[in-house]
């Protein structure tokens, strides 16, 4: 992406959160319908493999995408990523069609940025985070990871990478203690008094139990940390606001060490870790 490019998107994206009201539902009025002459074709496009970034404002909605260099050279993971933009498009312009004649209060608004965590001949990984406004107080979160393996020319997936349900258990079990320990530490932090204690614990726990099942669905997104060597010392597993918390406390992240992980990988993935 060019420096022209990403100024133009954080200017639209700027002037979005500017026009946002207050925290609260957003209304509708009569207005209108877009037209073709309301809408900006991307600006300032910059082609990554065949991908475009992309800014696009109407008074209705505004749309910023920006896509990483990175992916280029590998058209199945520049797919992928088209795909995950895609999909994120089509609910927004859903909820922009159920406006009918209307526009909303502020906006609404897809804002997604890829970015390149790793790339190494042997793994590419590309984090995707944004968050998508139809309204009410704040926007829900967009978040992914796409682990890329150039040298299969797959995509690395979560079902693949632990294809048993026992190892699902062990990560389970190893990433809801991390959770409950710092959910504790929180508590503490915040000072709750004792009898309400109690009753913060059991909820925010059950939440984190309910997040993190021994099932390659709750892991499916990871972000593979290299030692010096290259090699995978340690998986971070991101969790989404709302999976194993409330939206307030953010994205929540545990990094499991390849030790843990090791006895249950793919023997056709066991390559690509410390010690494998």
């Amino acid at each position: 992406m060019t420096r022209r490019s990403a100024l133009a998107i954080v200017s639209v994206l700027l002037l979005a959160a500017c026009q946002r009201q207050a925290p609260a539902p957003a209304t509708t009025t009569p207005h209108a319908p877009a037209t073709a002459s309301t809408a900006v074709a991307p600006a300032s496009a910059a082609s990554v493999g065949g991908l475009h970034d992309v800014v696009e404002t109407t008074p209705r909605y505004v749309i910023g995408i920006s896509y990483p260099k990175e992916a280029a050279a590998h058209p199945g993971l520049a797919a992928a990523l088209k795909r995950y933009a895609d999909a994120s498009r089509k609910d927004l312009m859903d909820a922009v069609d159920g406006l009918g004649n209307d526009t909303p209060t502020a906006p609404y608004e897809l804002s997604l940025s890829y970015t390149t965590l790793v790339n190494t001949p042997a793994i590419i990984a590309i984090a995707a985070d944004g968050s998508l406004y139809t309204g009410g107080a704040h926007g829900s979160p967009l978040i992914a990871r796409f682990v890329w393996l150039p040298q299969h020319n797959v995509q690395l997936t979560a079902e693949e990478l632990v294809p048993d349900a026992t190892g699902w258990q062990v990560i389970s079990d190893f990433v809801r203690e991390q959770l409950h320990t710092a959910l504790s530490q929180r508590i503490d932090a915040d000072d709750v008094p004792a009898e309400d204690r109690a009753d913060m614990l059991k909820q925010a726990v059950q939440m984190i139990d309910e997040g993190t099942g021994p099932t390659a669905d709750a892991f499916s997104e990871f972000e593979p940390r290299l030692g010096a060597d290259g090699k995978i010392d340690a998986l971070r597993f991101v969790f989404p606001p709302y999976q194993v918390g409330p939206y307030a406390d953010g994205t929540q992240t545990v990094d499991v060490p390849a030790d843990v992980l090791l006895p249950h990988v793919a023997p056709a993935y066991r390559g690509l870790f410390r010690g494998g």
